[in-house]
């Protein structure tokens, strides 16, 4: 890399960081919490840890939790990290003008074309998650071949990784990541919408490896 790259690379995440802060509770960002959508077992202290953080990031077609129903995964989204393939969920879109949409395309790198779904909100203010700044260096610490095969992160764990790069001195609470825990299977089961296959592009036994290591860090509260 040379020192231009560095500095574009540098101001990329920096843009990041300020919008991730401008979207938060509290942009001093002393906790973020990242949420997948793996189904999870009620839980009213997980919730109430998710919904205390400053900024909370969501996956993909996320669900939160209703008024008056079980508390599993909190009330609260400021951010959402999705691709193109994202299946539509009641929470999606809902109240989308009050969230920061960032739109992660890796396949860009290879096939993927830069056309939106027609069913998106036509004035979707989303941003674009940049390639070389994040996707190629997770793809790296995945020992992925990013730059020569369609290989490339979940969008989960590159909402983790964004959550760690950017704000190294939060807490970070984790939760609703399958993958930590079942690095063989073979399909999705979300908590809102039927099981998918997960995508060949995607090295599930790999991603549990770095999973369990960020998870072992002490500012990681990892809530299953």
């Amino acid at each position: 890399m040379t020192r231009d790259e560095a500095a574009e690379d540098a101001w990329a995440l920096g843009n990041l960081d300020c919008l991730m802060r401008a979207y938060a509770r509290n942009s001093e960002m002393t906790s973020v919490a990242v949420v997948g959508n793996a189904p999870l077992e009620p839980d009213p202290a997980r919730a109430a840890a998710i919904d205390a953080c400053d900024l909370i990031v969501r996956v993909n077609g996320f669900a939160l939790d209703r008024p008056g129903g079980s508390p599993k995964v909190g009330r609260r989204c400021e951010a959402v990290v999705f691709t193109r393939g994202t299946r539509a969920t009641p929470w999606l879109f809902d109240r989308y003008r009050e969230r920061l949409y960032l739109l992660n395309e890796p396949a860009r790198l290879h096939w993927e074309s830069a056309q939106i779904p027609d069913w998106w909100p036509g004035d979707l203010g989303y941003v674009p998650i940049p390639n070389r700044e994040v996707t190629m260096p997770l793809a790296a610490a995945l020992d992925l071949p990013v730059r020569t095969e369609a290989r490339w992160a979940t969008t989960g764990t590159t909402a983790v990784w964004l959550a760690r790069e950017l704000f190294p001195l939060a807490r970070i609470v984790l939760s609703g990541f399958s993958a930590l825990r079942q690095p063989y299977q073979t399909s999705w089961a979300h908590s809102f919408g039927e099981p998918c296959e997960i995508s060949p592009e995607h090295d599930l036994r790999n991603e549990s490896r770095l999973l369990a290591t960020w998870a072992e860090e002490a500012r990681m509260d990892f809530r299953s």
